[in-house]
């Protein structure tokens, strides 16, 4: 669901996990947080795109999900030239096609 203020919230349920999906718009770029089941902030990426390539940095480590969490942060911010924050909770690995719902999701979004 978007809002005229910039916010979006999506709660997306793939099999047995649900994750909720928390969007904030800025002119400069996005928040993005992904949580499976309770909201909590997680591993932390940041990228920033000016030129061609992106700059990511690692803000709170990931024990896992560290590629999926730098993947969506690049490709957000390559696409709006800006900065792009993403937020990973998850209570166990996300396989594949589970990483492919929510990229689609998260960049339906980021493109409206």
């Amino acid at each position: 669901m978007n809002s005229p203020n910039g916010f979006s919230q999506k709660t997306i349920n793939l099999g047995d996990r649900t994750f909720s999906l928390i969007i904030l718009k800025f002119d400069n770029g996005y928040f993005v947080s992904i949580s499976e089941g309770k909201s909590n902030l997680g591993s932390m990426v940041v990228s920033l795109t000016m030129g061609q390539n992106p700059i990511t940095t690692t803000v709170i480590p990931s024990k896992s999900e560290s590629l999926f969490l730098k993947l969506v942060a690049e490709k957000i911010s390559s696409n709006i030239h800006g900065i792009a924050i993403v937020s990973t909770y998850v209570q166990k690995e996300i396989d594949s096609e589970t990483a492919k719902v929510l990229m689609s999701e998260i960049m339906e979004i980021v493109q409206n």
